[in-house]
């Protein structure tokens, strides 16, 4: 059948030019894939340098490098111009975690999903412009002369992989490293304690706390293993520890006791109050010595006008010392008390001591008292983290990265510095800030707007902004402070300092005030379409209790 030849015949030809031209694709990338690997420099095809990306071109967008995801770093991505600039990120971790919430995914409240929003989502240029990009990574090293950033990989789980090194070119850099939890030195915290900062450690401390619940219902387990077992230690009465007393508290009573009925009894909480009492008490102590040298020595009119001068100032010393070692001590005196009192009533034990050692099953205070434990969670603070520290940029009080009044770093060109890293230098006149999340929040957005105006007026692109003048100076104004405390109860602390008066109020409605707060303080509607689901969920059935 000549017909069924001549069929055939085609047929073979039209696939095989099909499959030419499917090869010829497959060998030949995508225009936009060409444009997006010329901005990256590789150690094959010029030997000599660093893998990474090169700087732009006049006729490229500037480059914005942020160090960090947390909340500064995530406001200023949020509010970026991506017209005007490509955003690139550097951070170990690829999301931002809501962390007034993060004690709250310990015991089974709200799932960990609620609280993590990822950085694709807050700024969506980062998933698909070709010239931003996120970097899983750490900053390992700044040249301000060339305007370099230095890091390397994070591989953390990948066996197979070595962490390997590359470097960014930036037009502007904006540090928001973050912070990192303060131990005082004391020996076993960083190998025995779980800090309460990221995701991971809210997982770390439901798998460990449910655990232990479960051993300790196994057959032959002795009373004083399984008093120790079910001993949770909270050390640090701020709002993290205390948030986190509350929420433990509340799983205790409403689903530990109905749940594990045999060793109901055992389950204890106790929250040690140490802040940084521990170094306010050796530098007292310092100046006590400092100031008898000078009395003994009997010297001249001066050193006493210096004493007469001084002892106001040691009075106001000694009361911080009394404040540092009492529960929230930056919210109202009245507050304070409200909320011991419904701690204790909720079954946690208030302890003032300082730690002196942390061991593998308990930790020894400093009056000898050894407190075992089963559970030991760390929150006392926090400070500059090693990189920071290391940092060649000059430092504001507390060891964090100075800046002026527009949050740019003096010494460097391009460089600013946002959130818990970063502090007023001495010579601005102004108060290093806390490390709270709505600072953060508020310095993001402040330089997240600076930067596109400064980008507007053709200042995007590395040392064109020399002659170009910021606007107003940065001026925070605090909103107030809130914190649950577990049995539908929380404080609200209207105040814009300890100083100053405001409205304060504590229970039923504060706690209302708080979720409400918190709710629509959420990224996304996703999140917080979550949360309230969450929220019902474990109000109407209790909350979930796998070991997973």
């Amino acid at each position: 059948m000549p017909w069924f030849r001549n069929f055939l015949q085609l047929s073979t030809s039209t696939i095989s030019r099909h499959s030419s031209l499917q090869r010829q694709a497959a060998l030949s990338p995508p225009t936009s894939l060409t444009h997006s690997v010329t901005r990256f420099i590789t150690t094959q095809s010029e030997p000599g340098r660093c893998a990474g990306l090169g700087p732009t071109k006049p006729d490229e967008k500037p480059r914005v490098v942020v160090v960090g995801s947390g909340w500064a770093g995530c406001r200023l991505m949020k509010g970026i111009d991506t017209s005007l600039y490509d955003v690139v990120c550097v951070s170990p971790r690829n999301h931002m975690v809501f962390t007034p919430l993060l004690a709250s995914t310990c015991v089974g409240t709200l799932e960990f999903r609620s609280v993590a929003e990822p950085i694709g989502r807050i700024q969506p240029a980062i998933s698909r412009e070709p010239g931003s990009y996120f970097f899983l990574a750490n900053c390992t090293g700044l040249d301000t002369d060339d305007h370099v950033v230095h890091c390397q990989t994070v591989t953390e789980g990948a066996d197979s992989l070595d962490p390997w090194n590359f470097k960014l070119s930036y037009d502007k850099l904006v540090i928001a490293a973050g912070s990192q939890p303060l131990t005082f030195g004391i020996k076993g915290v960083l190998e025995h304690a779980i800090f309460l900062r990221e995701v991971y450690h809210a997982q770390e401390i439901r798998r460990k706390l449910l655990l232990n619940l479960m051993l300790s219902d196994v057959p032959g387990v002795t009373e004083e293993e399984k008093s120790r077992l079910l001993h949770c230690v909270i050390v640090g009465g701020g709002p993290t520890g205390v948030e986190f007393s509350g929420e433990l508290s509340d799983f205790i009573i409403k689903d530990v006791h109905q749940r594990y009925a045999h060793v109901k009894d055992y389950i204890r909480v106790t929250l040690i109050e140490v802040s940084a009492f521990k170094k306010f008490c050796d530098g007292f102590e310092l100046l006590a010595q400092f100031f008898y040298l000078c009395l003994e020595a009997d010297r001249n009119d001066a050193i006493t006008s210096l004493l007469s001068f001084s002892i106001p100032v040691l009075m106001k010393f000694q009361k911080t010392l009394i404040q540092a070692n009492e529960i929230l001590s930056s919210f109202d005196d009245g507050l304070r008390k409200y909320a011991t009192k419904q701690l204790v009533k909720s079954g946690v034990r208030l302890v003032r001591g300082v730690v002196k050692d942390v061991l593998p099953q308990k930790i020894v205070l400093s009056d000898g008292t050894d407190v075992p434990y089963g559970l030991l969670v760390w929150s006392t603070g926090v400070g500059p983290s090693p990189f920071i520290k290391n940092l060649e940029l000059p430092k504001a009080p507390g060891g964090r990265i100075g800046v002026d009044e527009w949050l740019r770093v003096p010494s460097a060109q391009d460089v600013f510095s946002i959130g818990d890293c970063s502090g007023f230098l001495e010579s601005t006149g102004k108060p290093v800030l806390p490390a709270l999340a709505q600072v953060a929040e508020r310095q993001g957005k402040y330089l997240a707007n600076e930067l596109n105006r400064v980008g507007k007026a053709s200042g995007g692109h590395a040392n064109a902004a020399k002659d170009i003048d910021f606007g107003k100076p940065f001026v925070y104004k605090h909103l107030g402070s809130m914190a649950t405390i577990g049995r539908f109860k929380a404080l609200v602390d209207l105040r814009q300092s300890k100083e100053a008066k405001g409205v304060s109020m504590a229970g039923f409605v504060s706690w209302f005030i708080w979720r409400s707060a918190y709710l629509t303080r959420v990224l996304s509607w996703r999140n917080r379409f979550y949360v309230a689901i969450n929220w019902t969920t474990t109000f109407i059935f209790g909350r979930d209790i796998s070991r997973i």
